[in-house]
């Protein structure tokens, strides 16, 4: 009786010590599927073809989705022939009255921001997408767009590169 209760001990110590080497979890916080052997990305600098904008959305833009993948994945940006790729351009940038009331008179305008993204993924050709995202938010009529354009076009940016992100890294 002695020794089975010594042989279920060292049984059940060994199990311990083994299982947690001998089985591999896949645990990510952001819920991104990444292949393992992906160690970069490329980033390629989104240029404004909009016919209105903000001179500085492509940069702001570009930097904006650099920090989403930096900051949610473990790789590397590089500047070309990352193991993922993504290129594109901003498509429109418009300003649209809404919330017309009775006076004909909008209460709201709407910024919208749309963007052309290219995604490769050099180890899944399936998961290739070339794609349109397009996000807006409204503002008061009476408040001139330039006191919250900046604040306007950052919201916008973190709904577009998380739209972005997720198609990409998350397949959605």
């Amino acid at each position: 009786m002695e020794i089975m209760k010594k042989n279920h001990f060292i049984l059940w110590v060994t199990l311990l010590l083994v299982l947690p080497y001998s089985c591999k979890f896949n645990i990510s916080l952001t819920g991104s599927s990444i292949n393992p052997n992906a160690k970069t990305v490329s980033i390629a600098t989104f240029p404004n073809n909009a016919s209105l904008g903000n001179p500085s959305l492509s940069q702001e833009f570009t930097n904006a989705l650099k920090d989403k993948i930096q900051n949610q994945t473990p790789l590397t940006i590089i500047n070309s022939n990352g193991d993922y790729a993504l290129e594109g351009e901003i498509t429109g940038y418009t300003i649209n009255p809404v919330a017309i009331q009775g006076n004909d008179i909008a209460a709201m305008n709407r910024l919208t921001i749309t963007i052309r993204v290219r995604f490769t993924n050099k180890f899944d050709e399936t998961l290739n997408f070339e794609q349109s995202f397009s996000r807006y938010t409204d503002y008061s009529s009476t408040t001139n767009l330039t006191s919250v354009e900046n604040s306007l076009v950052a919201t916008i940016n973190e709904a577009l590169t998380d739209d972005i992100f997720n198609r990409a890294f998350v397949n959605w």
